[in-house]
C-alpha cells in the first residue's frame, strides 16, 4: 500500500473511531448522516485457501478457518489428497459442512496428462464442488474446456508470478482461454501479481469477464524475490484493490492465502482478515 492510501484508510478509521467514542445522540445523528450516503454493496465473501494451514491436518484446518469466522474454503490436496476414495471424500464433506463452512473450490491443481485432468474433475465432482482452481499444461487446454462442459465445473487458471513459465501473469492465463467457454477462466494471484510489478486492481480489471477466483494476499516487495507477508504490512495497495472489486461488482470470494510462518500462520491470517475487515468497514 502506498503512503497516500495508508493515511485515507487511518484517517477514515480515525473518524469511525471518533464517532464510536462519542455521546450517544451525537453518534445517532452522524450515523443518521451516513445512512443518507449511498454505499457501494459488497458482493464478494472472504475464505481461506488451506494452504495456508499447509502443516495442519483437515480437522485443524476447520478449527482455525472457524476461528477466523470465515465461511468459505478451498481445499489443498494435503488436506484430502487427489486418490481419496469417495468414501473418504464425503467424510471430509460432511465435517466441513458439520462445522458450518462451504467448500468452494480445490486446488491449486497441476494437470500435465489427460489422466490427471480426468482425476481433477472426478474428485470435483464427488466433493461436490463447482470449481477446480488449476494450472494444466498449456498443450491440454482443449481438452480441459471438454471437460467442464461435459461436467460443468469450472477451471480458474492461477498466475504464479515470475518463476512461472506457463502461467506468470493474469494476461499469459487469459490470452490463451479468452475464445474459450467462460467457465475456462482465471484465478489471479494478487501477490504474484504483484511480484511481476503489475498492479493487481489494474490486472483484475482488465481481465474481469474472466476473473473466478482471487488469491488475496500481500507481499513485502514488488519482484521476484517478495514474499508473502502481513495484509496490510506490505506494497500492495489493498483499499484499492477492495474498492475496484466493489465497483465491478465482484461476486465471488478473495481466498486468504498466507503462505508466510507455515507452523505458526494463525496470528498472521488474523492480522490479515481484521485488517482486510476493517478497509471494507471504512469503505
Amino acid at each position: 500500500m502506498n503512503d497516500q492510501s495508508r493515511r485515507d484508510f487511518l484517517k477514515i478509521a480515525g473518524i469511525a473511531a471518533a464517532v464510536s467514542s462519542a455521546p450517544l445522540t451525537t453518534a445517532l445523528a452522524g450515523s443518521e448522516g451516513l445512512q443518507k450516503k449511498e454505499k457501494s454493496p459488497v458482493l464478494f465473501d472472504l475464505g481461506i485457501a488451506s494452504y495456508t494451514f499447509l502443516s495442519f491436518t483437515l480437522d485443524q484446518t476447520i478449527e482455525m478457518t472457524k476461528r477466523l469466522g470465515i465461511k468459505k474454503l478451498t481445499l489443498k490436496d494435503m488436506h484430502l489428497p487427489l486418490k481419496s476414495t469417495e468414501k473418504e471424500i464425503k467424510t471430509a464433506l460432511e465435517k466441513i459442512k458439520n462445522a458450518g463452512l462451504q467448500l468452494m473450490s480445490c486446488g491449486v491443481i497441476y494437470m500435465k496428462t489427460e489422466e490427471e485432468l480426468k482425476q481433477a474433475f472426478a474428485y470435483a465432482k464427488m466433493a461436490e464442488i463447482k470449481m477446480i482452481i488449476g494450472a494444466p499444461d498449456q498443450k491440454l487446454l482443449n481438452v480441459a474446456e471438454r471437460y467442464v462442459k461435459e461436467n460443468d465445473i469450472a477451471i480458474a487458471i492461477h498466475n504464479h508470478g515470475p518463476n512461472d513459465e506457463r502461467y506468470p501473469s493474469p494476461e499469459s492465463a487469459y490470452r490463451l482461454i479468452e475464445k474459450m467457454d467462460k467457465r475456462m477462466g482465471l484465478c489471479i494471484d494478487i501477490g504474484h501479481t504483484q511480484r511481476l510489478g503489475l498492479d493487481p486492481s489494474v490486472e483484475a480489471e482488465r481481465f474481469f469477464d474472466r476473473l473466478l477466483d482471487v488469491h488475496f494476499k500481500d507481499v513485502d516487495a514488488s519482484e521476484a524475490k517478495g514474499a508473502t507477508i502481513e495484509i496490510g504490512r506490505g506494497v500492495i495497495d489493498i483499499p484499492k484493490f477492495l474498492k475496484t472489486m466493489i465497483k465491478l461488482n465482484y461476486s465471488r470470494t478473495l481466498h486468504y492465502e498466507f503462505e508466510k510462518d507455515p507452523k505458526d500462520p494463525l496470528a498472521g491470517v488474523a492480522e490479515s482478515v481484521g485488517y482486510a475487515r476493517g478497509v471494507l468497514a471504512a469503505l
